[in-house]
């Protein structure tokens, strides 16, 4: 069965179909998380036959549960709850739940089919598209994983009431760099909608255009071995500025990380293959007056560019790869950068945002 992507403004409805299609004969289990649980669990089993009869596997919410000791509960739940092959599991939540949730099933019994419904912006244009699962290992993001496709993704905009603007933000920073590989058409679309306005109604359509985006590259690609390399924009830098945060113990949304390593691309890209300094000086002033600041100084250059030496689009660990533009919609991948030039991008990038 191919993997279907659906976009409805009635998600418990399209939850019982597609588990009725998938799964006739094993017992359905739910995965979420404690935060999940109570704001988004009881609307959905409200509406949903499937969300009410479910078994339902709780572990606890954020970035740092992502772990062996998450996933081992999982199994357990999924163990003790009596699943067999012919069982599905439910990913209900944001990337974390999607991201562990995936890596689980993929691995109980040698693979159990799952579902991803996502409950954030990020999830639905990141996490939970697309067929990467995983952990995080040894302080290291998604170090630990498979590439494993869910049967159906349920995107709605639905249950983005609960979120706070933080997360919506956090969202709409990948769905910036979907525009960017898009066209600069698309790019300049999305700077002028305001994820802030919080119009669920309207940001439906506009999320089933950006997803589209990831979803032709993936098709192409599946398993990132050249084109879906261009959804790294901004996971090089954006990635160690995460891991900069976390070690400071003053962790920042993905999101946010990738609209900041966005920019550093987009420097880059304008060092490198001469970027419009036009678009990147739009992109500076958005991401000002959504995303701050972030208080890097020059003391921290050679941790973050420790950190971008263990990315994984690296093949060896001397050259940092990065995945760039030459204008908005025109990729250049496997773009292996020197550590001075990186410095330099640094350095603009903190004149230019803070």
């Amino acid at each position: 069965m191919s993997q279907q992507l659906i976009f409805t403004d009635s998600p418990a409805l399209e939850l019982d179909r597609i588990a009725g299609d998938i799964s006739s004969t094993g017992r359905i289990f739910i995965l979420t998380d404690d935060h999940t649980a109570s704001l988004v669990l009881p609307r959905l089993a409200a509406e949903s036959c499937v969300a009410r009869q479910a078994a339902v596997i709780t572990i606890p919410s954020g970035d740092v549960n992502k772990s062996l000791d998450s996933l081992a509960r999982i199994w357990d739940g999924l163990v003790e709850g009596g699943a067999t092959r012919r069982s599905l599991m439910i990913n209900l939540g944001g990337g974390m739940v999607t991201d562990i949730g995936g890596f689980a099933a993929s691995t109980f019994k040698r693979g159990i089919r799952f579902v991803n419904m996502p409950t954030t912006l990020l999830a639905a244009v990141d996490a939970s598209v697309g067929g990467k699962t995983g952990i995080n290992f040894h302080g290291l993001k998604n170090e630990i994983g498979v590439f494993s496709q869910a049967d159906a993704v349920i995107i709605s905009t639905v249950f983005f009431d609960t979120l706070p603007v933080e997360e919506l933000l956090s969202g709409y920073g990948e769905m910036l760099k979907h525009g960017l590989l898009e066209s600069l058409d698309a790019f300049r679309k999305l700077m002028a909608y305001d994820i802030t306005a919080r119009d669920m109604k309207a940001l439906l359509p506009i999320l089933e255009d950006n997803v589209g985006v990831k979803r032709r590259v993936v098709e192409e690609d599946p398993t990132e071995k050249g084109l879906r390399k261009a959804l790294n924009l901004g996971h090089t830098p954006g990635h160690a500025f995460e891991s900069w945060a976390m070690h400071r113990r003053q962790p920042i949304p993905h999101g946010y990380a990738v609209a900041f390593g966005v920019f550093v691309d987009m420097i880059l890209s304008h060092m490198l293959y001469g970027f419009d300094s036009g678009v990147l000086q739009q992109y500076a002033v958005t991401l000002r007056n959504l995303y701050g600041t972030l208080p890097i100084t020059c003391d921290d250059y050679d941790a973050l560019i420790d950190y971008m030496r263990h990315d994984k689009k690296n093949v060896s660990g001397a050259d940092i790869n990065f995945s760039l533009l030459a204008s908005p919609g025109h990729i250049r991948l496997d773009s292996i950068v020197p550590e001075e030039q990186i410095r330099q991008a640094l350095d603009i990038f903190r004149d230019l945002v803070q």
